[in-house]
């Protein structure tokens, strides 16, 4: 048996678990954007179920053989370093920022629901419905415009006021 040092001591060269965990965020960040804004500001109980499985299937990726407590502490300081870099960059060039981050999206224009856009988000006529009724408005023929925010967030304009109400994520674990 070895001593107390062995859970320390790495099981591959330390450059390797660095680029495990950059491959493995971005290919993690990728598909998470793939999945589309609903997700992200609205998991559902399923939603969250496959990040997890997928986050535990994708551990022994980043780690590879190593299982010490130095790997574990170089994976997790890279990936927090990689994703400040990641915010730095996006506050530095708008360029990246459209690339990396969706825009919004007009689910409902004058009354009228845009159901392509609602296809393409995942949305249903029921989720638009549900967030208008969060904002006080009764039906979808008082809304001037209801859009779809980056963040998973459903922002609503009313035909009376013109004023802008802003939903607020379920999720609350997600906020920063």
């Amino acid at each position: 048996m070895g001593g107390l040092g062995e859970i320390f001591h790495l099981g591959i060269p330390w450059w390797h678990l660095v680029a495990r965990a950059v491959i493995i965020y971005v290919v993690f960040f990728i598909g998470l954007r793939l999945f589309g804004k609903r997700e992200l500001g609205q998991f559902t109980t399923f939603d969250l179920v496959l990040v997890l499985l997928v986050a535990n299937a994708l551990q022994p990726a980043i780690t590879g053989p190593d299982n010490s407590v130095t790997g574990g502490a170089i994976i997790v300081a890279i990936l927090l370093v990689f994703n400040r870099g990641v915010a730095m960059v996006r506050s530095r060039w708008p360029w990246f920022d459209r690339l990396i981050e969706p825009p919004p999206t007009v689910v409902v224009k004058d009354g009228n629901v845009i159901n392509e856009s609602l296809e393409k988000e995942g949305l249903s006529v029921d989720d638009v419905e549900m967030a208008i009724r969060e904002h006080g408005v009764e039906k979808l023929s008082d809304v001037k415009e209801a859009v779809l925010e980056n963040d998973g967030s459903i922002s609503v304009v009313t035909k009376a006021s013109g004023q802008r109400y802003r939903r607020r994520r379920r999720v609350r674990f997600l906020k920063r």
